[in-house]
């Protein structure tokens, strides 16, 4: 009979785990700027995913009933503060997956930190090429966004089809995501049998970009190709215009990471920028779907023109529908198990396109050139090209 009574117990105690692991929270973590220039940007991110989260969370959850949950901590766009951060998530909070690095240099910080601690690292914005090409084997780190060498092709061709481009400036910001695109652009620009007419940097926190500009202007420069976050590249439009200078600008999606048009003032609807999504113009289901979602669930947006930047929610909304595919797909949150689980994806109906098998050990960037869009500002709303003409 105490045998009987005994066995009894250890199953009530098995179904009463068993239960509590249902139930208890599948975390996902999300480092980005919450602060700063670039906040808007980092709270761009939190909503697509969140979006994505409360619908997953409203069919069911990921691991037959585990809700998401989001846990987030704000780098201050500072890669040291990043890796802080990273830490923390990873150790202390036991994220299954960790998604971040709205700035290319925090990115780069936390490659090596996640790839050690076996940790699948999602990067929804920061576009530097050595992100996922990092040479590690195994490499945890996954991307849903653009990405520099392939950017920097399309920047090219633009500018010589829209602006009869031959002679190239390169506007470089110093840090890697800088270099990153130095080298993408130089590449890109020898494909086409062309050299950077002149090729200036300038760091982060300058307010003068005079003497840079002057001498691209004294090189003959017809076009710049700019690479820069919000405030940096907004001094590169206030500059030209104390100079004078009437150039066409394009960048690379520095721009629409936040309060562009107010730090910059007149002249920066003539940046032509790139992206990988608008909800302009003619939705798709899913566009529509998520339109609606984020009416309801944030009073500040009315429209399209208040989901911005667009491609934060985007990439971030397609992205955490990856990561949870691979988590179902895995059939844990054991690191090594979701970084498989994501090659197994074979096919998602997302946001920005039909993903089929966007994932495998040699190809960590889910996006290509033609899921590129290009936008310019126009009364502070990011609208595409082929709209604001």
């Amino acid at each position: 009979m105490l045998r009987a009574v005994k066995k009894w117990a250890a199953l009530v105690l098995c179904l009463m785990a068993g239960g509590t692991l249902a139930s208890e929270p599948v975390k996902i973590g999300l480092i980005t700027a919450l602060s700063g220039q670039s906040a808007q940007a980092g709270e761009s991110i939190t909503r697509g995913l969140q979006v994505a989260i409360d619908e997953i969370n409203a069919a069911g959850g990921v691991l037959d009933g585990r809700p998401l949950m989001l846990v987030r901590r704000d780098d201050e766009a500072n890669p040291a503060k990043g890796v802080v951060a990273a830490r923390e998530l990873i150790h202390k909070e036991k994220v299954a997956v960790l998604f971040g690095g709205l700035d290319t240099p925090v990115s780069m910080a936390i490659v090596p930190l996640v790839n050690q601690a076996k940790m699948p690292f999602v990067g929804p914005w920061a576009a530097g090429t050595p992100i996922t090409k990092n040479g590690a084997n195994p490499n945890f780190v996954f991307r849903v966004s653009a990405m520099d060498e392939i950017v920097d092709i399309a920047m090219v061709e633009y500018a010589q089809k829209n602006f009869g481009a031959r002679k190239f400036g390169l506007m470089m910001v110093n840090n890697p995501w800088g270099e990153s695109n130095q080298k993408g652009l130089v590449a890109a620009l020898k494909d086409k049998g062309l050299e950077p007419a002149a090729s200036e940097k300038f760091d982060g926190d300058q307010v003068d970009l005079v003497p840079q500009l002057t001498r691209l202007r004294d090189a003959g420069v017809d076009t710049i190709c700019l690479v820069g976050n919000v405030g940096p590249s907004a001094q590169v439009v206030k500059s030209l215009r104390r100079m004078g200078w009437e150039v066409p600008v394009v960048s690379h999606w520095g721009p629409a990471g936040g309060r562009f048009t107010e730090l910059a003032g007149p002249g920066s609807e003539e940046v032509h920028f790139i992206q990988t999504y608008s909800f302009f113009g003619e939705q798709s289901p899913v566009g529509e779907k998520v339109i609606a979602a984020l009416k309801a669930k944030y009073p500040d947006i009315s429209g399209p023109e208040d989901i911005t930047p667009a491609v934060g929610v985007a990439n971030a909304y397609d992205a955490l529908h990856l990561a949870a595919l691979a988590i179902n797909e895995a059939g844990s949150t054991e690191g090594e198990a979701i970084r498989e689980g994501f090659f197994k994806i074979k096919q998602y109906q997302g946001l920005i396109k039909n993903y089929q098998q966007p994932f495998s050990p040699e190809v960590h960037d889910a996006l290509s050139a033609d899921d590129y869009v290009w936008a310019r500002f126009i009364d502070n709303r990011i609208v595409p090209v082929a709209l604001s003409r």
